[in-house]
């Protein structure tokens, strides 16, 4: 008889797992507390407006088209793909940016031109992170990190100082431009740590940015969440939203047999949580939890984030599709997040305007805005704090953009840690997960498999392999290929 799966929340690596196990035979529901699917990938529609509330970014797209042609698909059948050119802008201070163009031969054109050599650098730098782009997408990022074995293979040993040094120390060997080493550094920040804390070896983000691209599904990332869904459901998985889950049943034998949804008793031969990983422990008795309260506070979060949903009655200057605001001390900031958390009171942050690229997003004439600030979770949050820092946001783009801006808002709408509590139940309100630091790396993450229940998977971005949406992507694959091989000597139809 099939065996029947639920699982915890609609978010990428929930609906990546549904896929992958209603392939094989399973009776598949997805259970999402809020109302409609997506998880932290949802949309905001306004006005004729239209905003991602969560992911903005899509890179890596093979790993999109690896998990499309797991099921004879490709991405192209679901939504229309647009590598952006410009990739994106970095502001440095008044009327001084640099423009990432689209293309790798323009790319090494922009080092050269800011500073003599870099060029050079550059390449033999990504001629590097291509390589371990290379060993970690086709190996060991679908590893279930349940053993160090799974690192110790002959790359990883004669590669083992990139475990030990860091994207900071590589960065700034040869380029010397402040500028240059900004750039290179913050594409780590979607690892959610320090590029002083993070291995060398995430270099590998580096070639996604700059030898991958940027792209744009048309209409929005959400465009990707109702393209798994459509998958989803043809194979037969059932959604339900406003499905609260409040306790995962065990039976006398520390087995997970099912939830309760909204009160209701709902039984299961195996449950998934692709929601928070510390509150589905929360769903279970104490003596059941793998990881104490203790646990989870000494571990390094990647941040949370300050979001503004903004409408523009014009269109902005002198702004790209994605447009970041490093005007400011990234090291300063850095501190308020990792080292002592608090309010930054000169914040980085980034701005999306999609509608630049993608008329869908805004009415004609008008433009639609995505700003986040990143913060540490855990801090306090008040209607107070996000006005005051909308308007230094707001004052800093007039400044360096040199345009009137604030008296042009339409309406904004804001979202910030108690949001990310309250609608995903994320410990301390983070956004990312945790940081992809050494020692939170491969199987010193959260488990996949619960060592104390039978029958209970956790998947998403606090297990392997990290924060991101493709990371995510991964991380339902990687759980439910372990679910099929805890149970493939048990028959399914």
């Amino acid at each position: 008889m099939e065996k029947k799966v639920y699982i915890i929340g609609s978010g990428f690596s929930s609906l990546a797992a549904s896929c992958y196990l209603a392939k094989a035979g399973y009776e598949v529901t997805v259970l999402e507390k809020n109302a409609t699917i997506g998880g932290r990938a949802r949309q905001l529609l306004r006005d004729g407006f239209t905003f991602d509330i969560g992911p903005t970014w899509y890179w890596m797209p093979d790993v999109f088209e690896k998990f499309f042609a797991d099921f004879g698909e490709k991405p192209s059948d679901y939504y229309e793909l647009d590598r952006l050119d410009p990739a994106y802008e970095v502001y440095f201070g008044e009327q001084d940016s640099i423009v990432i163009p689209g293309t790798l031969d323009e790319i090494y054109e922009v080092f050269e031109k800011e500073e003599k050599g870099s060029s050079k650098h550059l390449k033999s730098f990504l001629k590097s992170a291509k390589y371990n782009y290379d060993v970690s997408i086709n190996d060991l990022v679908y590893k279930p990190g349940v053993s160090p074995l799974e690192l110790v293979t002959p790359v990883t040993i004669g590669n083992i100082f990139q475990f030990f040094s860091t994207i900071r120390h590589e960065v700034r060997k040869k380029i010397k431009s402040n500028k240059l080493i900004q750039i290179l550094e913050f594409p780590v920040l979607f690892l959610g740590a320090k590029p002083s804390n993070t291995p060398a070896f995430y270099n590998f983000m580096n070639y996604a940015d700059f030898g991958l691209g940027t792209w744009h599904p048309k209409g929005g990332m959400y465009k990707v969440i109702e393209a798994m869904t459509k998958l989803a459901s043809d194979m037969g998985v059932v959604f339900q939203t406003n499905a609260s889950v409040e306790e995962i049943t065990v039976n006398d034998k520390g087995e997970a047999v099912g939830v309760v949804v909204n009160g209701k008793v709902m039984q299961s031969d195996v449950v998934l949580s692709g929601a928070d990983y510390h509150h589905t422990e929360t769903l279970l008795p104490k003596n059941l939890r793998q990881y104490s309260e203790g646990y989870w506070d000494k571990k390094v979060f990647a941040p949370s984030s300050l979001l503004f949903y903004v409408g523009f009655d014009k269109k902005l200057e002198k702004v790209c599709h994605h447009t970041l605001f490093f005007d400011t001390d990234f090291d300063v900031h850095a501190k308020t997040i990792y080292d002592a958390p608090s309010w930054p009171k000169e914040p980085l942050f980034y701005a999306s305007f999609p509608s630049i690229t993608d008329h869908s997003f805004a009415p004609k004439g008008k433009e639609a805005a995505t700003f986040l600030i990143p913060l540490a979770p855990g801090i306090e949050d008040t209607p107070e704090l996000r006005e005051q820092y909308f308007n230094i946001i707001i004052e800093r783009l007039e400044k360096l953009t040199q345009q009137s801006v604030k008296k042009h808002v339409l309406f904004k709408e804001s979202f910030c840690v108690n949001d990310f509590i309250q609608e995903y139940n994320s410990y301390k309100g983070n956004a990312y997960g945790l940081a992809n630091i050494l020692t939170q790396t491969a199987f010193l993450r959260p488990n996949i498999k619960s060592k104390k229940v039978k029958n209970l998977f956790f998947t998403g971005q606090l297990t392997v392999p990290g924060p991101g949406v493709p990371p995510s992507l991964i991380s339902g694959k990687i759980a439910s290929d372990l679910i099929l091989k805890t149970y493939k000597n048990e028959t399914v139809i």
